[in-house]
């Protein structure tokens, strides 16, 4: 192998290395909504967009998910997504649930309460920062800003 071929060889490794680094998505989901809400239609979507199979399910007491699944009080939304071994709460923009994907820590969830303009499902152009939280057994704290 001469001088000239060994940078680009390595050069080639590092960036092939990087793209597969990052996790990948599950490929299936189950979103809990009330069943008039379409903005969570349209997180479904999104998801579906970036090829997971999401099953929709509007026949649950919303109250009764985020307390099954750990959400912390007072931080819901207006859905609740289990996907893989994690919960997502909420209109997380997917830079979060990669990130989530990717570095898989021993946490229940995401989330981002309320129904901020800008994230996926809510048209319009992000106003302020999204304060993405993690949670635990019902305890949240920060997981990043976007």
């Amino acid at each position: 192998m001469s001088r000239h071929t060994t940078p680009l060889l390595l050069s080639a490794a590092l960036l092939l290395g990087a793209g597969s680094a990052q996790a990948a998505l599950p490929t299936q989901a189950t979103l809990y909504k009330n069943p008039q809400c379409a903005c969570c239609d349209g997180y479904a979507r999104h998801l579906e967009a970036l090829g997971v199979e999401v099953s929709v399910v509007d026949d649950r007491p919303l109250g009764r998910v985020k307390q099954a699944t750990g959400v912390p009080y007072g931080l819901g939304s207006c859905h609740t997504v289990k996907m893989g071994d994690y919960v997502i709460e909420g209109h997380v923009p997917m830079a979060a649930v990669e990130r989530l994907f990717e570095e898989r820590p021993a946490i229940d969830g995401i989330g981002l309460s309320g129904m901020p303009v800008g994230t996926p499902g809510m048209p319009g152009p992000q106003r302020s920062p999204y304060e993405v939280y993690q949670f635990t057994d019902r305890q949240d704290a920060p997981f990043m800003t976007l």
